[in-house]
């Protein structure tokens, strides 16, 4: 499926299930973030699974449909659906609504191995400390800026996920009025610091018209 594709190119793990029921037992036994829910579906249609769901759940669910008529869409929000999408639908957009919906949702935490959440995290021989605010490749402590070192970090807590330049400039530089080549540049800076030139390792991935992943 294209959706599920390109979701994976942003990160994500996607689950795919061939019908209503197969959805059902898919949910039961697996954690699941976000539901996309076709209404047209085989066995047990998108509206009586997204009932089922909504007995025991309040995960954030997109109804997609080839049906336009606003009684339908009335009857997905009504269940509880948290967003409706009609076909033929561009899978950019989509894309996008999936994203803005789990960007709602609490972001998962930063690996921990005490308990408190500020261990050191270690990829490789690249090691961050979150209490020192420091980094070190090969042991050797590297030189970065307040900025720079807040931009690698908060990748770091979020392993391969897709950040775009926007995104970033709202949750490292705290607002989105600022120049998105700024992102760029300290991409371009903690690259080199911490990958070495020539690169003796690959952290920070660029996705061309999408953002940065970091990859352990």
């Amino acid at each position: 499926m294209a959706l599920a594709r390109s979701l994976e190119r942003f990160g994500y793990r996607v689950l795919e299930a061939a019908d209503g029921e197969a959805a059902l037992r898919l949910f039961q036994t697996t954690e699941i973030d976000l539901v996309v829910l076709d209404v047209a579906m085989p066995r047990m249609d998108g509206f009586a699974v997204l009932s089922r769901l909504r007995q025991t759940s309040e995960v954030p669910v997109i109804m997609l449909t080839g049906r336009a008529e606003e009684v339908d869409r009335v009857v997905g929000l009504e269940l509880g659906a948290d967003d409706y999408v009609v076909k033929p639908y561009s899978l950019r957009e989509l894309v996008a609504r999936v994203r803005a919906r789990l960007r709602r949702r609490p972001a998962e935490p930063p690996p921990q191995r005490n308990g408190d959440g500020n261990d050191p995290l270690v990829y490789g021989d690249v090691s961050i400390d979150l209490r020192a605010r420091e980094v070190a490749v090969a042991g050797e402590r590297i030189d970065l800026t307040a900025r720079e070192y807040e931009l690698l970090a908060f990748l770091a807590r979020h392993p391969r996920r897709v950040f775009s330049r926007e995104e970033l400039l709202e949750q490292v530089w705290g607002t989105r009025f600022q120049d998105p080549a700024t992102v760029t540049e300290h991409v371009r800076r903690v690259r080199t610091k911490v990958e070495g030139r020539p690169p003796q390792r690959r952290l920070v991935t660029t996705l061309r018209g999408m953002g940065y992943r970091f990859d352990p």
